[in-house]
């Protein structure tokens, strides 16, 4: 039987995006220890709190010097003549308050990396370059034309000036900004909390990956697919619950973690099967649909939904492609923005090889990139045998959007990316 004329059209994935996007609020902020910040999405500026570097630094072992002593105007040595040099005192390493070089012509101090420049130098020779005779060291000639002011020499605040900003709000915090957070005395960062996350499975079907398996049942593997994909997008606060399809059963557990969890995210029962009872419980615990149903290949009986304490649901079909693409599509990215993470630019590839078209639905195709000698990204399609068919996106990079069509899509079609990293 044909559908009502009045029946609603499916969304398309850009609107339901755009839905999740509007629904889901943003996620409180707290302070972190520096040593704990790793992965977390800042809500602060970090500000240099003095100059970066905060003094002329040596950057290399060697002696410190002024360089118009070895190539200024010298009456006394012959033109192309060795440079002699006296080191002055015990050698300065990093860490030690500066010295200053004598007013003496022809005086040097021996430094280490890392360390002060002595007050009065202006460059500094490596060991290498030069030879030495007890205090004395000596530098050929064409060592010594080729000397300059700020030789070997990291200026004080050539990097950044005090006050300038240097890592920016919606930063998700890696080494190099932890190292730089760490350089400006910030013993704490005000981030993004981490949402605590309950991943639901349902289905009389599956068993723990350590049970015995009858022929007919199969392990448990969407929610551990889920959760390594949440924790490696920084989200690790992940709690996994396995429910029957028993509607009791279902509502009794969903009841708990919509009260105790700031996200749930189920898979599997949502689709218009008998036995798909999620829809049906959800709103008898006061969950508002805000819409069930995309048209895109896999993942079309998506459901997302608020609870009454703005608790986020995310149901997921339960083909483990499907589920996997929607968690990346739609989920993932309202973490994002729910985290306040910056916007990053979108990734676009062309097709390697033509594809299949198809009219009414968006199609969500895993492939492989390659990289062309021309600099382009190229997408090389892996097509799987079925939306169950999880093994088939082992070697893949993400998938790519294709838009509906009637035709194929010819090699070189360009199409949004989306990894799964």
């Amino acid at each position: 039987m044909p559908p009502s004329a009045s029946a609603p059209s499916p969304l398309s994935p850009a609107d339901a995006a755009r839905l999740v996007r509007e629904a889901c609020v943003a996620f409180p902020t707290e302070d972190c220890p520096i040593a704990s910040a790793h992965g977390r999405v800042l809500r602060q500026e970090v500000i240099a709190d003095r100059p970066l570097p905060p003094f002329d630094r040596v950057t290399l072992d060697g002696y410190a010097l002024r360089a118009n002593d070895v190539h200024g105007a010298d009456s006394e040595r012959e033109r192309g003549a060795p440079t002699h040099l006296m080191v002055s005192g015990a050698p300065q390493a990093a860490g030690m308050i500066a010295r200053s070089l004598p007013a003496t012509r022809g005086a040097c101090i021996e430094v280490m990396t890392g360390a002060v420049l002595p007050q009065g130098a202006d460059c500094v020779v490596p060991y290498e370059d030069t030879d030495r005779a007890g205090a004395t060291i000596t530098l050929a000639a064409e060592v010594a034309a080729r000397l300059q002011p700020g030789a070997a020499v990291h200026r004080e605040g050539s990097d950044h000036a005090a006050g300038d900003r240097i890592v920016t709000v919606g930063t998700r915090l890696s080494g190099r900004e932890i190292a730089v957070a760490a350089a400006c005395g910030c013993t704490s960062l005000r981030v993004a909390t981490l949402p605590r996350i309950a991943l639901v499975s349902t289905g009389d079907e599956l068993v723990e990956v350590g049970a015995p398996v009858a022929p007919h049942l199969v392990r448990r593997s969407n929610d551990l697919a889920l959760r390594a994909a949440l924790i490696d997008a920084g989200y690790p606060l992940v709690q996994r619950f396995h429910y029957r399809d028993v509607p009791q059963e279902i509502e009794t557990g969903l009841h708990g973690v919509l009260a105790e969890f700031d996200v749930v995210i189920a898979t599997g029962g949502v689709s218009k099967g008998r036995h798909d009872h999620l829809p049906a419980t959800l709103a008898a615990l006061g969950v508002t649909k805000v819409f069930h149903g995309v048209a895109q290949r896999p993942g079309k009986p998506m459901w997302f939904g608020i609870s009454r304490r703005r608790t986020p649901v995310f149901a997921l079909p339960g083909n483990p492609v499907s589920c996997f693409v929607c968690l990346h599509r739609y989920v993932l990215p309202a973490f994002a923005d729910a985290s306040g993470l910056a916007a990053t630019p979108e990734t676009w590839v062309s097709l390697a090889s033509p594809v299949e078209g198809f009219s009414r639905m968006t199609r969500f195709l895993p492939v492989r990139l390659q990289s062309q000698p021309d600099g382009r990204l190229a997408a090389v399609p892996e097509l799987g045998n079925t939306s169950g068919d999880f093994a088939g996106l082992i070697g893949t990079d993400g998938f790519v959007e294709l838009a509906p069509q009637a035709t194929s899509f010819p090699a070189g079609h360009v199409a949004r990316f989306f990894p799964w990293a």
